[in-house]
């Protein structure tokens, strides 16, 4: 019987990214016990995961030799490192056997984003270089999210469209008045508008309900699996380049996402489900960054703002009788 540890530690959609990989682990060799090491704050996306034999939270105010030692008093076969940092490394520091690591493409980021080179073609999505990391092909798993009991999808009329309208950084976030908009633009044809978000976004959640007609604010302090629940309520989600982008890939929703300073060459972009990107291919500034910004470094935000309400309300329509 192997024992294998996967370290993934954040962020909440780089964990999600992973499950692919463990199914296939799991498929591979069914006698194959997986443990995975996770910071606390994102533990639920993996919570009531079938394939994992037990998940270890990781919290940065706890000592590194605490980690250290249960790695090791573990006896794991292997090792996956897909955090790759100063931090994992250390966890893993006395660890003799096998470790496999993830080779994040920081040259190939770098051109991009500062010389507009680009070498990351044909573009490779985050879980197949998760999957390449772990030595295993990846068939038709998908992102994945489980709950403590089986959860029903409770909408019969097909009219809810979540909107999760905030992003941890200010270029990867489309315009708060835009999604007043186009809520105003759904509301009128019959849509009820749900609000997701975490801690974070229920200032934005607040600002939008109080202006959309049939807005309906869901947005909690990061109960994810809580959110997830009522997110299989929709139709479609429309959302930024986000954590919760993932979330709704892995309830299989289909999903609209609205990208700015960011690409799909990252290999970030939903994996293996139902979605249309929008993003304005017409500029050269693109992209400025590989995980956002908090300013637009030409000032005009042109990535997002000529990304109209109007524009999304169509491209909506067509994605929306295609699903």
């Amino acid at each position: 019987m192997k024992k294998i540890l996967i370290i993934r530690l954040s962020s909440l959609g780089d964990v999600l990214l992973v499950t692919p990989v463990i199914s296939a682990l799991k498929r591979q060799e069914q006698e194959t016990k997986i443990d995975f090491l996770v910071n606390r704050n994102f533990r639920d996306a993996v919570l009531y995961n079938p394939n994992l034999n037990s998940i270890i939270e990781y919290s940065k105010d706890e000592p590194f030799r605490k980690y250290s030692l249960l790695v090791n008093r573990n006896n794991y076969d292997e090792i996956i490192d897909l955090q790759n940092n100063r931090r994992s490394r250390r966890i893993i520091s006395g660890y003799k056997g096998k470790i496999r690591r993830f080779r994040k493409p920081t040259f190939k980021k770098f051109l991009l984003v500062w010389f507009k080179i680009n070498r990351m073609t044909p573009i490779k999505k985050i879980p197949e270089r998760y999957a390449e990391t772990a030595g295993v092909e990846l068939h038709n798993e998908k992102v994945e999210i489980h709950f403590k009991e089986n959860v029903k999808t409770v909408n019969s009329k097909n009219n809810i469209v979540g909107f999760c309208p905030g992003s941890k950084h200010f270029t990867k976030t489309w315009p708060r008045e835009y999604y007043v908009e186009l809520g105003e633009i759904l509301s009128k044809q019959g849509f009820i508008i749900y609000l997701f978000g975490g801690k974070n976004d229920r200032e934005i959640c607040k600002y939008l309900s109080a202006r959309i007609k049939n807005a309906e604010d869901h947005s909690n302090d990061d109960n994810l699996l809580e959110l997830a629940e009522k997110m299989k309520s929709c139709t479609v989600i429309i959302c930024n380049d986000s954590g919760l982008m993932h979330t709704a890939s892995a309830i299989d929703v289909p999903l609209i996402a609205v990208f700015g300073s960011t690409v799909k060459e990252f290999g970030f972009e939903p994996y293996n489900c139902s979605n249309l990107i929008l993003e304005n291919n017409s500029l050269s500034c693109r992209p400025c960054s590989h995980i956002g910004r908090e300013k637009c470094p030409k000032s005009h935000f042109k990535c997002m703002r000529e990304i109209t309400p109007e524009f999304v309300a169509e491209q909506f329509k067509s994605f929306y009788n295609r699903s």
